[in-house]
């Protein structure tokens, strides 16, 4: 069985700074792209950031220059450094990664729990 958990998200005042985590375990044997989404009171998900196996990452424009997404391809966790961080990035963040439990299997997308960051005025 496969699990992300997540870390790393709390309370903090404009201006700044998260650091979240989320590792996967279990029974792996690739993963592929891991990204990180979030979603506030009454809106729907949104992306944040992507980074695929080889490093390439996307972001989304409210979180460019501010965010850096990165990956431990060894221990199979993401993380996503968030610097200078502004009320309205206030959310639950969700990592979610594309992977392979056998050599063979399709690739399944898996959703962490989800963590609450709050950033006040």
């Amino acid at each position: 069985q496969v699990q992300l958990v997540e870390s790393g998200g709390g309370l903090v005042q404009a201006g700044g700074s998260l650091r979240l985590s989320c590792a996967a375990t279990g029974s792996i044997v690739r993963v592929n792209a891991m990204g990180w989404y979030r979603q506030a009171p009454g809106k729907q998900r949104e992306l944040v950031a992507t980074i695929t196996s080889d490093g390439n990452t996307n972001y989304a424009d409210s979180v460019k220059g501010r965010f850096t997404i990165s990956r431990d391809a060894a221990k199979n966790t993401v993380n996503l450094q968030m610097n200078r961080l502004k009320p309205e990035d206030t959310a639950v963040y969700y990592c979610n990664a594309d992977i392979s439990q056998t050599y063979f299997s399709v690739p399944y997308l898996y959703w962490g729990q989800g963590t609450q960051v709050t950033v006040s005025s």
